[in-house]
């Protein structure tokens, strides 16, 4: 029986190749294309060819929301006609082949579907299959945003001989530390609500089975291929989008450990933007990208040897973001930068009694403050990095009034600070509980009290030594916690005032902690946790800001 039903998917991928060679696509239409993967299962995927004889170099894009229709259209009783989309015309026009490819389980697509566990190996068979074509010049690049450019990215860590270029925006490179929780903490709203959009909801208690960074997350993180990958990339992304941090840290690390062409050709690109647009009362000026055919230059270069200068360019260029109610504020203007991220003097701001905030060490040797925090009443998400919730530099005095949340704050700023890079918090704290999540938030408070969102961070506190094993607190004890903010590029303007709010729950952003230090599964009665936070000489709390400049006074 299994040598009978192995010959029939050989004759089935055979037969696939043969349509795929003795049926190309028409010029200007799409033509739908099976390729067989390695272990024999099938995937579908769209051709559109260009005007001429060819062969072409190819851009391909690998995506899970239908190739027969460009996004993510959850209604299946609508018409899928794999028709010429708008959005590649100007690849066609200017000599490039497409490939939109339906992702194992998805659509025309066989196969289980198992978000992004898979792309690493189905991404370098379609990448060879291309090539492969007899319309294919040999040459093939990947583009995607979101969760197509999430699958080029994983397409990269098997080194496809034939991949020469990738263009992504707004994508992730590692699945637990940014798809599925951050900081140890399960990212609840993006994460479910994207998967029960895919259907696909299950998998989220796959994600909860392994809350421990283990080889399951491992085998798939590009973090552990960075030293191996030889793919120049152009990266994309937004200080507000859901997967910021991942893309600057793609960036860092394969341009300076990268393999043959990757090293030191890699581009990023960061804007004032989000995933999809962002709220509040803040808007940006000039916030597109001031780059002109930037994905058409980067394809030339690669695909074509088009000399063009591209990779003679700055290879970061990012928004410096700043006060938009003043026109004369500092900030607010596209910069450029040969590395990332641009030199700084790490700057720690303490955490005082009263709730301040300065550069200067307390002096107490006994000081702290406390909350309760009640995981049946989670502090409410108000912006940030979301996907299906409002998002971007939102005013936190939205949450309103409440006790779980301590609010420390410099006095209004003489000079200008200008931050640019990684943001970290050093928590010495302490619960009652076994278990318990540090929420922190890095606020712009304007002279009018508006409290805009700048970064934020999340840490269970039984991950502190590690995501890969898990350690109880022993209630009672203080403990030294590190909650990662990513990073950002802002100017505190004078007369505003830097602050930084600590509680323990931002919900439905993230799931809130039972605090009974239990598994994600398990089904342990929540309870209440009297959490501490101190801010004395010998357990000094503070927020370390990559401070960049000091803007002169009047």
């Amino acid at each position: 029986m299994f040598k009978r039903r192995t010959l029939l998917i050989g004759l089935f991928a055979t037969l696939a190749i043969l349509l795929s060679v003795f049926a190309p696509a028409i010029a200007g239409e799409g033509r739908e294309e099976l390729a067989p993967m390695r272990d024999g299962v099938i995937l579908a995927a769209n051709v559109f060819l260009p005007e001429g004889d060819g062969p072409f170099p190819v851009v391909l894009i690998r995506t899970p929301y239908c190739k027969d229709r460009g996004k993510f259209e959850p209604d299946l009783t609508k018409k899928i006609v794999p028709e010429h989309h708008a959005k590649y015309a100007n690849l066609l026009e200017q000599g490039y082949a497409v490939v939109v490819q339906d992702c194992r389980g998805r659509y025309r697509s066989r196969g289980e579907y198992l978000p992004f566990m898979t792309d690493h190996a189905d991404g370098y068979d379609t990448v060879e299959w291309v090539a492969a074509q007899p319309w294919c010049t040999g040459k093939v690049g990947m583009m995607g945003g979101s969760a197509p450019g999430i699958t080029a990215n994983l397409a990269t860590i098997s080194r496809p001989p034939h991949l020469a270029c990738v263009v992504t925006t707004n994508s992730f490179g590692s699945q637990y530390h940014f798809m599925g929780y951050h900081g140890g903490v399960f990212r609840k709203n993006m994460t479910e609500g994207w998967l029960k959009a895919q259907d696909a909801l299950d998998f989220a208690t796959i994600i909860k089975r392994h809350e421990n960074y283990d080889e399951f997350w491992a085998s798939v993180d590009m973090a552990n291929y960075y030293n191996q990958i030889d793919v120049p990339m152009y990266i994309h992304t937004g200080w507000y989008d859901i997967f910021t941090q991942s893309n600057l840290d793609m960036f860092v690390n394969i341009q300076s450990r990268g393999q043959g062409l990757a090293r030191g050709n890699q581009k990023l690109t960061i804007g004032p933007t989000g995933h999809g647009k962002i709220s509040g009362d803040l808007a940006y000026p000039g916030a597109k990208s001031p780059e002109p055919d930037w994905q058409m230059r980067w394809f030339d270069y690669w695909l074509k040897g088009v000399e063009n200068g591209i990779t003679e360019e700055p290879p970061v260029r990012y928004y410096l973001m700043g006060d938009t109610m003043d026109a004369e504020a500092p900030g607010n203007e596209w910069r450029t930068a040969l590395g990332w991220p641009p030199a700084s003097r790490p700057t720690p701001y303490y955490l005082h009694k009263g709730l301040s905030l300065s550069t200067t060490l307390p002096a107490e040797t006994d000081s702290h403050s406390s909350y309760a925090y009640d995981p049946g009443n989670p502090v409410p998400t108000i912006g940030g990095n979301n996907l299906l919730l409002e998002k971007g530099p939102m005013d936190q005095r939205a949450v309103g009034e409440r006790d779980d949340i301590l609010k420390f704050q410099t006095e209004p700023l003489k000079q200008a600070v200008e931050v640019v890079g990684k943001i970290d918090v050093e928590l010495w704290a302490g619960s009652d509980a076994p278990d318990t999540d540090w929420m922190v938030k890095l606020i712009d408070v304007y002279p009018n009290g508006y409290e805009a969102l700048v970064s934020e961070g999340a840490l269970r506190a039984r991950f502190r030594e590690g995501f890969d094993r898990q350690v109880s607190m022993t209630p009672g004890e203080t403990y030294k916690f590190t909650v990662d903010l990513w990073s950002t590029a802002l100017v505190f303007n004078k007369g505003h005032r830097i602050a930084v709010h600590v509680t323990s729950s931002n919900s439905p952003r993230f799931e809130p902690n039972p605090n009974t230090g239990e598994p994600y599964l398990s089904d342990a009665e929540p309870h209440i946790a009297h959490n501490t936070i101190y801010h004395d000489r010998g357990r000094p709390s503070r927020i370390i800001l990559p401070v960049t400049k000091i803007c002169a006074g009047d």
